[in-house]
């Protein structure tokens, strides 16, 4: 099953949404949060359930999850973007967070923060918690996923490294496309492992790897997290990025006003977003 977050009533609401071959059926929850959060027979529901059908390629997709309670981020998990940044193999996931207002739609425009022209493309993975863990055991760490989606982690990379901490450069408003549908795991591998994902600008492929290289993988991810808190029903990870970011190029290259970021995951749709600048 594949599942959208839509904007509906004048783009002032939102709604879940099941995809049907080219419609989309308006589910009556807010969001693909508030249908997870309806407990385990949360699919059943989605599959089940009829209300207004809208044809996919016009409606406006929100974030996937739009106010997920945490979003928690991975850095450093691809060997290839390990090397190209020059870092040491890390022993442990590195984690970091962002917030809600860095979320943007799949269509959303990304916006160029004023203060900063090093605007950085990083494809990932994400996983929508669909159960809630606290000390989720590897072997049982999947049961836990409500589904796989594609994302963008665009991050300004000159306030990344103004200290030691990611946290500034990577939750400026609205850089952080997630969508554009939630994919159930019995439609893809387990783990999601041996997907291709890549990101192109203005036609250009600039990262393309396979999620089977994660350094940590979803299993490992989800255990070391919950460990540390408890996991909720649409809680927002995203998985690291591969090689072939901007800043890790000779010369370093960013994005521009103007140009279209594409992203991808194998099976589960794309992100198609234009960068536009931002005004104080």
């Amino acid at each position: 099953m594949r599942l959208s977050t839509v904007r509906v009533a004048d783009d002032q609401k939102t709604a879940a949404a099941r995809q049907e071959g080219d419609e989309l059926v308006v589910l009556p929850y807010s969001d693909i949060a508030a249908l997870l959060a309806t407990g385990d027979d949360w699919q059943e529901r989605a599959a089940s359930t009829d209300g207004e059908r809208l044809p996919s390629g016009e409606a406006s997709l929100a974030p996937l999850v739009p106010h997920p309670n945490k979003i928690i981020c991975l850095g450093l998990n691809y060997a290839t973007h390990i090397k190209e940044m020059g870092r040491p193999t890390p022993a442990y996931p590195t984690l970091f967070a962002k917030y809600d207002g860095s979320l943007v739609g799949a269509h959303d425009d990304i916006h160029m923060p004023p203060v900063s022209d090093d605007l950085d493309w990083e494809a990932e993975l994400g996983i929508v918690i669909g159960r809630p863990g606290r000390h989720v055991p590897r072997e049982r760490a999947l049961e836990h996923v409500a589904g796989y989606t594609v994302a963008n982690d665009v991050t300004v990379r000159d306030w990344q490294h103004r200290t030691r901490e990611f946290l500034s450069g990577k939750t400026f408003e609205a850089t952080t496309p997630v969508g554009p549908t939630l994919v159930t795991p019995d439609e893809l591998p387990p783990g999601a492992s041996g997907l291709t994902i890549s990101c192109s600008v203005d036609g250009h492929v600039m990262q393309k790897s396979n999620t089977a290289d994660l350094l940590f993988d979803v299993a490992d991810t989800i255990a070391y997290i919950s460990t540390i808190i408890t996991l909720l029903p649409g809680d927002l990870i995203l998985t690291g990025t591969p090689g072939g970011v901007g800043a890790g190029r000779d010369p370093k290259v960013f994005l521009r006003p103007g140009q279209e970021l594409v992203t991808t995951v194998e099976g589960m749709g794309e992100l198609r977003n234009t960068v536009v600048k931002d005004r104080l």
